[in-house]
């Protein structure tokens, strides 16, 4: 009879775990399917990033033949970080694979390999949530754990203040046009070389209907359509509408957290009535690094997305441990774009 011993093959290798985990179909939500953060493979699990503060100045005319002026030089400051492991494990047992007890059967090794992807699939769909959770947290400048402590303030890294803009939803005299266009020219100045395709802002619930239901809002949607040909205040708004220059998107996005006593937390991936703004199609803005695995034998390997493994009971041989994590922290390189908004009255 196989069972437990058949998980000891090539079959389940850390290296063909890690390849089958990676062909699960991901489920990272709105800001994954973005594709916004560039994946980037680094070797341990620290890295650092470059900030130069590069100057571009007017030049002054100056009379031929003589020497000209020195440009200013821009100061180079090292930011360092460090990527986290995020992981889980789900136990299987014998009774988990007992209908078919054939000694090596090909029959009882693809039922094992089914069971394998069945657990890998379950703890993939726990860490794909947790990476969209730590972009949602990028893209506001703030990566944060499960239990809502920091893991990396981006604004402190890189010494930048966070801008803030107060849409003052609760006034109906606002004009909501002017508090886009202090979103947009903000994003557009603080993208220091990077392209741009345009700006989004993902938005709270709550956030959307005081948009909505604001007068200067409905005003404007009298007389023109947005770029999709439809009407926001009467038309299904899930895939996003265009006003003001910015792309706004509902943002649903919320997970539960398991608390030390056994009851469950549900996280926002945005606080209740704020909206986070930032640029899309940039090239060189929004990062993720994936650091080597914290398996022996893979240490000091370029890091990959994902990571798995098996973990056979060595000393009765009544189960096996199926792992999956990954050892990753997304950043936005140039934090200055990263803009809130929030309402008052």
């Amino acid at each position: 009879m196989a069972h437990i011993d058949i998980f000891r093959g090539d079959a389940f290798s850390a290296m063909a775990l890690g390849d089958a985990i990676r062909i699960i179909p991901n489920q990272w939500g709105l800001i994954g399917n973005m594709g916004l953060f560039v994946p980037k493979g680094i070797r341990g699990t620290r890295f650092s990033v470059e900030m130069h503060n590069g100057i571009i100045q007017l030049v002054q005319s100056s009379q031929r033949g003589t020497p000209l002026p020195g440009q200013s030089r821009g100061k180079r400051k090292m930011v360092d970080f460090s990527t986290e492991r995020f992981g889980l494990k789900s136990r299987i047992t014998s009774d988990d694979i007992d209908g078919i007890r054939a000694f090596g059967s090909e029959t009882e090794l693809k039922q094992a390999e089914d069971e394998v992807m069945d657990r890998q699939g379950e703890l993939r769909g726990s860490i794909d949530i947790t990476r969209e959770y730590h972009r949602a947290g990028a893209l506001q400048g703030i990566v944060r754990d499960a239990d809502n402590s920091e893991i990396a303030d981006l604004f402190d890294k890189f010494s930048i203040t966070r801008k803030s803009v107060d849409f003052v939803l609760g006034t109906n005299t606002t004009d909501l046009s002017a508090k886009a266009r202090e979103v947009t020219r903000h994003i557009k100045t603080n993208l220091l070389g990077d392209v741009s395709a345009g700006v989004m802002g993902l938005i709270h619930p709550d956030f959307t209907d005081k948009l909505m239901g604001h007068p200067d809002f409905k005003e404007r949607y009298k007389y023109y359509q947005n770029q999709n040909g439809g009407d926001p205040l009467r038309d299904d708004t899930s895939e996003g509408f265009n006003f003001a220059g910015i792309t706004w998107k509902e943002y649903l996005a919320e997970a539960s957290v398991p608390e030390e006593d056994g009851t469950m937390t549900t996280r926002e991936f945005i606080p209740q009535a704020e909206a986070s703004f930032f640029p899309m199609g940039t090239r060189q803005t929004f990062r993720q690094f994936n650091g080597s695995a914290d398996y022996l034998g893979m240490s000091n390997l370029p890091g990959q997305e994902f990571y798995s493994a098996l973990f056979p009971d060595r000393q009765e041989n009544r189960f096996v441990d199926v792992e999956a994590m990954m050892q990753t922290l997304p950043i936005c390189m140039r934090p200055g774009v990263l803009v809130r908004g929030h309402t008052s009255n």
